[in-house]
């Protein structure tokens, strides 16, 4: 009887094994039409020296960027990682430009909250309060192209 529910447990673990294994795309240009034809996607950019899960559509408000104006659209050309639900393609360490493009338009330059710092050295007399806002500029992720041409594996 011990032997039968362990043959038993076995199938039942090879069968749901089996039901869960997604298939292996063979090349890059297999995995991205098989991002291409999921509903959603998103990227890992690096974009100022950190890395950020975008979406389209999404607000990203990262520090200051002092060489552009409002309404700039910018390449993001750093892409780490490309997916989608269920696929997922990782650059080496980058994708190349010619396997996808995002888009970001400045929407605006703005400021954080007030911040205080206040200094005091004890039993002196000494105290010092400083403030300032720190800048940021915050952008629009525009839709993530896959192009059709020009991939190779």
């Amino acid at each position: 009887m011990a032997g039968l529910a362990r043959r038993c447990q076995a199938f039942i673990k090879t069968a749901c094994r089996e039901a869960h294994t997604v298939a292996v795309p063979s090349s890059t240009r297999n995995a991205l039409e098989l991002i291409r034809s999921q509903p959603s996607q998103y990227v890992v950019a690096n974009l100022v020296g950190r890395k950020y899960v975008l979406t389209p559509r999404d607000i990203l408000t990262v520090p200051r960027l002092r060489d552009v104006k409002v309404g700039d659209t910018l390449a993001l050309d750093e892409i780490l990682e490309l997916g989608s639900r269920e696929y997922t393609l990782r650059g080496n360490p980058t994708i190349p430009p010619s396997h996808v493009k995002v888009e970001a338009t400045v929407v605006e330059h703005t400021k954080g909250k007030m911040e205080f710092i206040f200094k005091k050295k004890r039993r002196k007399g000494y105290q010092k309060t400083k403030q300032h806002k720190q800048t940021y500029t915050r952008l629009r992720i525009g839709s993530i192209d896959i192009p059709v041409k020009g991939v190779t594996s």
